[in-house]
């Protein structure tokens, strides 16, 4: 689970022991919370830039080759008129120019032949489906402390303290969460999180099914990511076992690996269907709420209650050729940045038991710093893949004259305008003071995270998923055109951030069903 993520900008201070008053020798704690993240670009690391160009030069040699061939190949055959030509080939001293001839005809359609083996194949995104829970699992932010207060399991100062947490999270009044984590019982238990995973996965699978029109036999292969809830036979084993998909089917189970692990999932599929031509990969994202709830007092884990929602996706990706008519996205680029080598980026947040053995997600004081590194590193690597030259030349100028005269005389980094990268922007919906942050960092306008803000207004923080309910808002509004490319980041435990970029294949008009903000979409965007 990814919680973490959502409180990129909140610090849990002990204040000491109370002296005097009604609380008089009890702890006290108060919520700190920092408006800014750390300025992405203020110190560059040059190694990330270098890693950019590395992923964009992968098959360049090929290229480059390519026309140097052609090139010779070209004056050869110019060295000899037409008249000539053919005497020449048959003369003795004209054996030199045609073994030179057939040596570079040769290399170059090796290099082809090279290139084209080497490729990879597209990958396409046929359809989504994100599961959309019952109205009567709604539960508005005074009903979440009414039946918190009912629930008998926190005192007044966790409950006081988790309203002070929802007046600020962005959180709207229309999510989604089981009611078993309201009964007075431990809702913790292997069968409340099968009952949870079984209602949002097989809703989520059951609509992507009936959007494609595919058979679940015809599904060759599976990743299923859920980061706390790990069970016994796995998720993907259940999802095997309920649509009695077929026994050759290649199944992965990704636990975990926080919000970020939607986008590592599809990386995995990707790599399987390079892998395994002419097939169908699905990629299920979800986190199970009741089974990771927190009943006690620990301010630090009391946080992911107050974020995280029911929320599922389904995604249906192939390298069929005959998919391309059909398909709704190509998929672009993928670029994943790892900082658990470092020791505050991998305990920045820990599960763990408490002072009374409940379990949860324990928060550091680190996560800001860690997160906004983890977050400058992966933007800086995806940089050279995506953005125009002009951007890449001025954005190197600043840097080299920041490097070479330093100190109080260096000009202020130049920001690359990622808005002339990407036409859509879905970052993962944590909370209302990280999108802040992301947007001043980024500079990017109020329309580029509109379908995060709204996502968390109205589902909430669904880990791993949100950042496909923010797909289906782009689609809802009718945003997304033929050539459009769309960025999806998003961050998670560990530390990492990772980001995806896909192109629209054609224009995608407003879904008449089967879109979690149809009945709603007319209402939005709100202010916040």
């Amino acid at each position: 689970m990814a919680g973490e993520e959502a409180l990129l900008s909140t610090e849990i201070v002990n204040r000491g022991v109370e002296s005097s008053g009604p609380d008089a020798g009890s702890l006290t704690f108060s919520v700190r919370v920092r408006r800014r993240l750390p300025d992405f670009v203020q110190s560059v690391n040059l190694k990330y830039v270098r890693l950019g160009y590395h992923y964009l030069i992968n098959h360049a040699i090929y290229l480059a080759t390519i026309p140097v061939l052609v090139l010779v190949f070209s004056a050869e055959v110019g060295s000899i008129s037409r008249e000539g030509l053919w005497k020449k080939l048959w003369e003795d001293t004209a054996r030199y120019d045609l073994v030179t001839l057939l040596a570079f005809l040769g290399v170059l359609v090796f290099t082809l032949s090279v290139y084209f083996m080497s490729r990879p194949r597209p990958t396409y995104l046929i359809d989504f489906a994100c599961y959309k829970p019952d109205d009567e699992l709604k539960v508005s932010k005074e009903d979440f402390i009414e039946l918190a207060q009912k629930s008998g399991k926190f005192d007044e100062a966790s409950i006081e303290f988790q309203q002070q947490i929802l007046q600020t999270s962005g959180i709207g009044d229309e999510t989604y969460m089981p009611r078993t984590i309201w009964a007075p019982e431990n809702c913790s238990t292997m069968k409340e999180g099968r009952a949870e995973a079984s209602t949002v996965i097989f809703g989520a699978l059951d609509e992507l099914f009936e959007k494609c029109r595919v058979r679940p036999k015809d599904v060759g292969i599976l990743v299923v990511n859920c980061s706390l809830f790990n069970p016994t036979p796995s998720l993907s084993a259940m999802i095997v076992n309920h649509y009695k998909m077929r026994g050759n089917i290649l199944s992965f189970n990704l636990g975990g690996m926080g919000c970020s692990a939607g986008i590592i999932a599809v990386d995995l599929a990707r790599d399987m269907l390079q892998a395994n031509p002419n097939n169908y990969a699905v990629v299920v994202s979800t986190e199970m709420v009741a089974f990771n709830w927190y009943p006690g007092c620990n301010r630090s884990m009391l946080i992911p209650n107050c974020y995280f929602r029911m929320g599922c996706s389904a995604v249906l990706l192939s390298n069929k050729r005959q998919d391309f008519r059909r398909a709704k996205y190509r998929l672009e680029h993928i670029v994943r940045t790892h900082k658990g080598a470092d020791d505050r980026s991998f305990r920045s947040v820990f599960q763990e038991e408490d002072e009374q053995k409940f379990k949860g997600l324990s928060i550091s004081k680190d996560l800001v710093e860690v997160g906004g590194d983890a977050l400058k590193t992966n933007i800086t690597t995806l940089g050279p893949l995506v953005l125009p030259f002009s951007e890449q030349l001025l954005f190197f100028m600043t840097l080299i004259k920041r490097r070479i005269f330093g100190g109080k005389d260096a000009s202020k980094p130049y920001i690359p305008d990622y808005k002339l990268a990407f036409e859509h922007f879905c970052v993962h919906a944590a909370s209302k003071t990280a999108l802040d942050e992301l947007q001043r960092n980024l500079e990017l306008s109020d329309k580029n995270v509109e379908a995060s803000r709204m996502t968390l207004h109205r589902f909430g923080n669904t880990s791993s998923s949100s950042i496909w309910y923010e797909l289906g808002y782009l689609e809802g509004k009718e945003s997304v055109r033929r050539g459009d490319r769309v960025w999806q980041l998003a961050f998670g435990s560990g530390f990492k951030c990772n980001s995806i970029v896909w192109r629209s294949m054609r224009r995608i008009k407003k879904p008449t069903r089967n879109n979690p903000w149809i009945d709603c979409l007319d209402r939005y965007p709100i202010n916040m």
